[in-house]
């Protein structure tokens, strides 16, 4: 089978690219970006087309126009996986919003124009609702977002684009994965730039550094490998699957945990509206580059039952969400990388 991966470049995409390269059901790959990546591992195996979702249009002919040579560029395709998205500049709300919302439709548009079979989509656990407990979600929690979230009203629009897409064309499968927090050592330098910052010093976040490590009060997360993300968009594209997959390896990470991991000294819980206030104040001052939007997502985001990942795909990942944050934060503080344009150092 031939798989098209629109933003295939980046974090996920470049773990995808691994995954696909060593699948023998895969014959061809064909990867998508805005800039072209270095003729190295693992690209070089890869055919590649330069377009970007994103372009701004002014007519609805134009529009048109775009989403024609996109479909034309997908022609061919068995399945494709959607992995694009913008996280900056969080400060232009309408490039975002273009990017992520926009340019899901547009790639949705192009399957169906292109008689692309499988339509596989990058949602997240960001797409999801708030909640209030730790009681595990499955797949069938609303995916309505948290409103002061700029990546979480994008997801959940992209939700959206999803549903009609599969509402309107119900003879291709169209699969949504809804993964936790995804870490690799390649994308330590692209967490720093898209996260802290310039001003944040890299060295203090190396595993087992801080003296103390403040954390909201109440924080626990989930998180997983990108590799083991990677067996998970695999595993949907092979057996064809359709709907949403939680993807998240155990275990879950609460402010104890992550103090372990983070750092060497106490742990000093901080009440979540003070964190947020010094979060927009920084922010504000172009001082830190994570909005306050990513503390309420991660305050409020449900912990995921990943039950029908494991029971439908066959999925089980090979990394604890201890071991994906800890590689992360080594990446993190040595700004580490990866030759591709979305994870250089």
């Amino acid at each position: 089978m031939r798989v098209a991966v629109v933003g295939a470049s980046g974090n996920s995409g470049t773990a995808l690219l691994r995954a696909l390269s060593g699948s023998p059901e895969v014959t061809s790959v064909l990867g998508v970006a805005r800039r072209m990546p270095p003729a190295v591992k693992p690209y070089r195996s890869t055919e590649w087309a330069t377009f970007d979702i994103a372009s701004g249009t002014t007519t609805p002919a134009q529009e048109e126009t775009l989403v024609d040579r996109l479909a034309q560029v997908l022609a061919g395709a068995d399945s494709v996986v959607h992995l694009a998205w913008l996280i900056q500049p969080n400060h232009e709300r309408d490039t975002l919003r273009r990017a992520n919302v926009e340019g899901t439709r547009r790639v949705a548009q192009a399957c169906v124009r292109a008689g692309v079979g499988q339509f596989v989509a990058a949602s997240s656990v960001g797409a999801y609702s708030p909640v209030h407990d730790d009681v595990p979600r499955d797949e069938s929690w609303p995916a309505g977002g948290v409103p002061t979230s700029h990546y979480s009203v994008d997801k959940a629009a992209q939700e959206r684009v999803l549903d009609k897409l599969e509402a309107e064309h119900p003879a291709m499968a169209v699969a949504r994965l809804r993964p936790s927090l995804i870490f690799q050592r390649d994308a330590g330098a692209e967490v720093g730039r898209f996260f802290l910052g310039p001003f944040v010093p890299r060295a203090l976040l190396a595993p087992g550094r801080l003296p103390l490590v403040p954390l909201p009060r109440g924080l626990r997360l989930q998180a997983v490998h990108a590799d083991d993300v990677a067996q998970a968009y695999l595993r949907v594209v092979v057996t064809g699957a359709r709907g949403p997959f939680n993807i998240a390896s155990d275990p879950v990470l609460d402010t104890g945990a992550l103090a372990v991991l983070i750092g060497r000294g106490p742990l000093l819980q901080v009440p979540p509206p003070l964190v947020r206030r010094v979060l927009w104040a920084g922010w504000s001052a172009r001082l830190v580059a994570a909005d306050p939007g990513w503390l309420d997502m991660a305050m409020s985001a449900p912990v995921m039952d990943t039950s029908r990942a494991r029971s439908e795909l066959g999925w089980f990942p090979r990394h604890s969400a201890p071991d994906a944050l800890t590689e992360m934060l080594r990446g993190l503080s040595d700004q580490a990388g990866h030759p591709s344009p979305p994870l250089h150092v």
